[in-house]
């Protein structure tokens, strides 16, 4: 089995120790090269290599944002086909939202293991779990995509990061609530346009979810479409009011153990083959974490079975 493990040293929890026990683990199971990116987009350019080159599985060891380059690299390459690369992740990063959703560990040494045990377990049944992403038109999104107020903060966030500011969830959090309260006052812009529905206006934000929960607050999960999972169809979380008592109740909801999402601002919806989200001027818009610039129009497909992942088996629904 030929392996490449992807590392981005520049993550915020990968170290050269870390590295180097993971590296150790993959030889003794596979034939492996090793790969550091050291620019953005790097790793696109490394998977699309390697896809080309009939590799049988990319080892990400960072964080979301770079799961989401290496997925592109693949399917830019190849297309969302079933002879691609499997990817598997080793948590390097601030949230590792990716990872979390499929049932990886957060802790390096434990995900690791996890990932031993599955590469053993395909030599025995030659068959990797495959899930479905989110076709964003430009890109493809593995995990979450937004815009409105939730570009806002990605941006604002990744303004911090580029003065050398350590990103954490906290940091997150403060820069969500100065946003939240910054946009209180503004007029909405965005329109959804949801399959076999009138479109929806006075939108404030949008969150479209390829899985669950949304993100983490440390080892909190932040859920917005609980029932939307990598085997199901497109979830949407949107609301038509910024009013700060009624969006505090609901992070409340969010933030619950058992979360159950009702609000009369919120327009919510699971499993959609599709959506359209337009605005009337441009607005802030992000994939898997990543600022993408501004757009007044964004189309968001769901792709069934597009990728395949060393991952366990997906969890049965309550």
């Amino acid at each position: 089995m030929r392996a490449v493990l992807i590392v981005n040293p520049n993550a915020t929890s990968t170290t050269p120790a870390g590295r180097d026990l993971l590296a150790h683990a993959l030889e003794s199971r596979t034939s492996l090269t090793v790969a550091h990116t050291d620019h953005r987009g790097h790793a696109i350019e490394i998977a699309a290599e390697a896809a080309r080159a009939g590799v049988d599985v990319l080892i990400v060891h960072g964080g979301d944002g770079t799961v989401n380059e290496v997925v592109n690299g693949i399917l830019g390459e190849l297309g969302p086909a079933h002879a691609g690369p499997a990817v598997g992740v080793v948590p390097g990063g601030s949230a590792n939202v990716f990872a979390r959703a499929l049932g990886i560990s957060p802790d390096p040494l434990e995900a690791t293991n996890q990932l031993v045990d599955l590469l053993s377990e395909y030599r025995r049944t030659r068959t990797w779990r495959r899930i479905g992403l989110m076709d964003c038109g430009e890109r493809w999104a593995v995990f979450t995509a937004g815009m409105g107020v939730d570009g806002d903060v990605v941006a604002a966030v990744e303004e911090q990061r580029a003065k050398g500011r350590k990103v954490t969830a906290s940091r997150y959090i403060r820069v969500a609530i100065r946003e939240m309260l910054a946009s209180a006052r503004a007029e909405p812009t965005l329109t959804l346009h949801l399959p076999d529905r009138e479109p929806v206006g006075g939108v404030h934000f949008a969150f479209v979810s390829n899985s669950s929960p949304w993100t983490y607050a440390n080892t909190r999960p932040v859920w917005t479409n609980p029932d939307t999972t990598f085997e199901t169809g497109l979830g949407v979380f949107a609301t038509t009011s910024m009013n700060v008592w009624a969006n505090l109740r609901l992070v409340r909801q969010m933030l619950a153990r058992s979360p159950r999402l009702t609000a009369k601002h919120l327009v919510r919806d699971d499993d959609l083959s599709w959506l359209t989200v337009t605005s009337d001027q441009p607005v802030a818009c992000q994939i898997d974490g990543d600022f993408i610039g501004q757009r007044e129009k964004m189309t968001f497909t769901a792709v069934p079975n597009a990728l395949a992942v060393v991952a366990p088996p997906p969890k049965p629904m309550p």
